[in-house]
């Protein structure tokens, strides 16, 4: 969570996923040293201790104006009384992906008669579980009875997270990262979050070539945050990860002179061959949640918190009545072999007990002349960082509008694989061509991400674009 007061402070809340006291380096290997597939992804051992409740309650603590039973009554309410599923809601719910556990099947498939649009769908024992947070707090949830009964379950069916796991989390106050591009402030994410650090290289990279002259969407100015991409990306690789585990050299990657070093092997025209993270002296499923909120004095939050993969775990206690996630998979199971998004982690990110694995999320808020102009999210696996930087390109560099900046076509690249991802609609055959001649090897999605914004203009009028890729909505009260 990202927060900008109206009085310029800006704060960050880091309610990131935990391993467990019990997890280790090679908890995912067999005996011969190989990745056992799917077993940081599906199951009871792929469950992080879980931090949203620690997240949204410390935040509402500090800044919040109502109670926390008040706050979380619309939430209960929906829980006890349902609502009615709509027909793409209904037929995400039939994934085979749900029957793997019976708490989850039950819950979700009633048992092999699954749901249909226009159903009122009901979570009674998650209500009961909120109710139980609303009254006692987050020590409900991390000391109390839902403790006791979550950690029960997970020892019966050879999961590792402990009561003692769950009293030991905490959300953690960080300092945002705070970057300058083109008279515009970002403020973004700090690790364990590695969006942050990621664009604000890239913008660093980019902004002395004025790429943006050779026109929006062209093969040109393509090629040169392509290039910003794979460099920033393989940076992600080498040394990012859990800052109070690891001694990460934000400094230097953040510094102008980084970015000059990283940026002097492009050759315009012409795919690098190479770019692999360089020697610094002294040294995360596309289903994720994101929101934006702006109130009337010109207070932002920018909020991005997920399962990780569309379901999570796929394991639900069924009396608690709640998915559980598979973090685990955004730490590094085994150097040099991809997790679920095809991204190739290094030892900085490896399992150790506590530790935070590296994620993509990162929520954003940039301001001008001291004010607020933009924030912006997405979920969308690694496509996040890429996501969101496209948004604040398209408005800063190429003057799209709000609406414009989200909606156009997207590109990706993520260092590993040399894949340059496109989406499907947006860009010209012309300008495909010129990229495979520069040597870059095209692979043509359907459409990703969702991104959601808000725009602020000096006048303080508000306003709010909810991709059109998904099911999004903006909203004003």
């Amino acid at each position: 969570m990202l927060i900008r007061m109206a009085n310029r402070k800006s704060y960050f809340l880091d309610f990131r996923e935990e391993a467990p006291g019990q997890a280790t380096p090679h908890m995912y290997l067999d005996k011969n040293g190989n990745y056992i597939p799917n077993s940081s992804i599906i199951g009871y051992r792929a469950i992080g201790i879980p931090g949203s409740v620690a997240g949204l309650t410390s935040a509402r603590k500090r800044f919040g104006k109502l109670s926390l039973a008040r706050d979380m009554e619309p939430a209960i309410r929906l829980a006890s009384q349902g609502y009615r599923l709509t027909q793409a809601q209904a037929k995400n719910l039939r994934s085979p992906y749900l029957k793997q556990f019976s708490g989850t099947r039950a819950l979700f498939q009633r048992d092999g008669h699954p749901y249909h649009g226009g159903e009122r769908f009901r979570q009674p024992q998650l209500a009961t579980t909120l109710r139980s947070i609303a009254h006692g707090g987050a020590k409900a949830f991390y000391q109390g009875a839902i403790a006791h009964e979550l950690s029960a379950f997970l020892r019966r069916h050879g999961g590792l997270i402990t009561a003692s796991d769950l009293a030991h989390y905490h959300a953690r106050w960080r300092q945002p990262l705070v970057g300058h591009y083109r008279g515009y402030t970002i403020i973004t994410s700090p690790p364990p979050s590695s969006g942050g650090v990621v664009i604000l290289e890239m913008l660093h990279m980019l902004e002395p070539t004025h790429f943006w002259r050779d026109g929006f969407h062209s093969a040109q100015s393509l090629q040169y945050q392509i290039e910003a991409m794979r460099r920033a990306f393989a940076d992600r690789a080498v040394y990012l990860g859990d800052p109070d585990f690891e001694r990460l050299p934000l400094k230097q990657l953040l510094s102008r002179s980084w970015a000059q070093q990283r940026w002097s092997s492009f050759r315009a025209g012409k795919a690098s061959r190479r770019v692999g993270a360089g020697p610094i002296p002294g040294f995360e499923s596309t289903q994720t949640t994101h929101y934006d909120v702006v109130d009337s004095q010109g207070n932002a939050v920018s909020v991005t918190y997920t399962l990780n993969n569309w379901f999570g775990s796929g394991v639900t206690d069924p009396r608690l009545g709640f998915l559980l996630n598979d973090e685990m998979d955004d730490f590094t199971s085994k150097p040099g072999v991809p997790n679920m998004f095809g991204l190739i982690q290094g030892k900085v990110n490896q399992i150790e007990p506590y530790k935070r694995p590296l994620s993509s999320m990162v929520p954003t808020i940039v301001s001008r002349h001291h004010h607020p102009y933009l924030v912006v999210g997405s979920p969308g696996g690694p496509r996040i960082i890429t996501t969101v930087y496209e948004i604040i390109s398209n408005r800063i560099d190429f003057h799209l509008s709000l609406r414009e900046a989200v909606a156009a076509a997207r590109f990706h690249q993520q260092w590993k694989p040399k894949q340059v991802d496109l989406e499907r609609y947006g860009f010209s055959r012309d300008t495909r061509r010129k990229l495979q001649a520069m040597g870059y090897t095209l692979a043509v999605q359907p459409p990703w991400c969702d991104g959601e914004a808000i725009g602020i203009a000096r006048s303080r009028l508000l306003q709010a674009v909810s991709d059109n890729r998904w099911q999004g909505a903006a909203a004003a009260y």
